[in-house]
């Protein structure tokens, strides 16, 4: 599948799928996934900063807060 913008959709890694009703401690809930944009939501004109782009770093940084949620739960 072809995004307008150019960009090929990034399967999910297994290590990043949902999280699964961890329990932990209240106070610290997991961090939330961005909400991944729809195709309609990128204009196709090749902006410096497609909403794509701003998704994929969204991504990242909600992997390294995952990442430091669960080491906090282990």
């Amino acid at each position: 599948m072809q995004l307008p913008c150019g960009m090929a959709p990034v399967p999910m890694p297994q290590w990043l799928a949902p999280v699964r009703d961890e329990a932990g401690d209240p106070a610290d809930p997991p961090p939330q996934r961005p909400s991944e944009p729809d195709a309609a939501d990128c204009c196709g004109e090749g902006c410096a900063r497609c909403v794509f782009d701003v998704y994929e770093e969204a991504l990242l940084r909600y992997e390294a807060e995952l990442a430091a949620w669960r080491a906090r739960q282990s």
